[in-house]
């Protein structure tokens, strides 16, 4: 099991198994979203997340048809999660709200044809221009 918190400590969270792929999304709206060139989040099983405090979300429209959902903490509107129509029954946690993440490493990056000159990363494993075309297991 792997907890964390946001900034304030209004959201705790706790995720039970392993991620099914930990990735870094360089995408624009990731890029608004965190302030810098990237986010990066461990996908798990929706069953296994568990959160406890208020959120906010916001719905995003991709150019593939898809919606995005990105939860924020409801006080401090720190970034927790982002769960995507196109991979049902998974949530995206970003992996600063974990306690304990550095057991996991990045096996992919995303959107890369968003990604910035100065947003310099060491290996990432796999790269994609845009979302790749797989489904979860």
């Amino acid at each position: 099991m792997r907890t964390g918190r946001r900034l304030c400590g209004g959201c705790r969270l706790k995720v039970d198994g392993n991620p099914v792929i930990v990735a870094n999304c360089h995408c624009l709206d990731s890029q608004m979203i965190t302030g810098t060139g990237h986010s990066t989040g461990a996908m798990f099983q929706e069953a296994g997340v568990r959160l406890h405090g208020s959120v906010s979300r916001h719905d995003l429209n991709c150019e593939a048809g898809n919606t995005v959902a990105r939860l924020f903490c409801g006080s401090c509107g720190s970034p927790l999660f982002g769960m995507n129509t196109a991979k049902p029954g998974h949530m995206t946690v970003s992996l600063g709200a974990l306690a304990r993440s550095d057991d996991l490493d990045v096996q992919v990056s995303i959107f890369t044809r968003s990604k910035r000159a100065w947003d310099r990363l060491a290996d990432s494993g796999a790269e994609f221009e845009s979302q790749p075309e797989w489904k979860p297991d």
